[in-house]
């Protein structure tokens, strides 16, 4: 049997679709409550090398209150850039206590380094300039890091 090529129209939508699928594949990580101080946070978790290396990559909109928390397997003082990322964010580096090491703000599409300035053992995403506007700053606690699992 001759096979006929699919339409242009057919394999712009397949490819659509297929493209979809990989982008929102990542929205199948676990997802948690945090809180810092009276403001609620629904973290996706990243907790396997895979899911810390996707992060945020591909996606086009957040919600306000949602965020990724990066769950390392050591503490050290990571580094995160935004390659692929195209929402500017802001990272909150979190120590084993959950208490903000320090905060940066990131571009989109940037492959600069924006690391923790002493050894953490998270990271927070959050949509650009949440923890400024709600007065949150270094010292400040993220509730609820102790029941992020545990790093593969």
């Amino acid at each position: 049997m001759l096979s006929r090529p699919l339409p242009r129209a057919r394999l712009l939508t397949l490819g659509l679709i297929l493209f979809s699928l990989g982008v929102n594949a990542q929205q199948n990580l676990p997802v948690m409550e945090l809180a810092a101080g009276f403001h609620r946070i629904e973290a996706e978790v990243a907790a396997t090398n895979p899911a810390r290396m996707q992060g945020l990559m591909h996606r086009r909109a957040m919600p306000d209150q949602r965020g990724m928390l990066f769950v390392f397997p050591q503490n050290a003082q990571h580094c995160m850039w935004m390659k692929n990322t195209f929402l500017p964010l802001s990272v909150a580096f979190l120590d084993e206590e959950g208490r903000i090491t320090n905060i940066e703000d990131m571009q989109p599409q940037t492959e600069t380094n924006h690391c923790a300035a002493r050894p953490a053992r998270y990271a927070l995403e959050m949509n650009l300039g949440w923890f400024a506007r709600r007065g949150l700053k270094a010292g400040d606690a993220v509730a609820g890091i102790e029941r992020a699992p545990r790093p593969q």
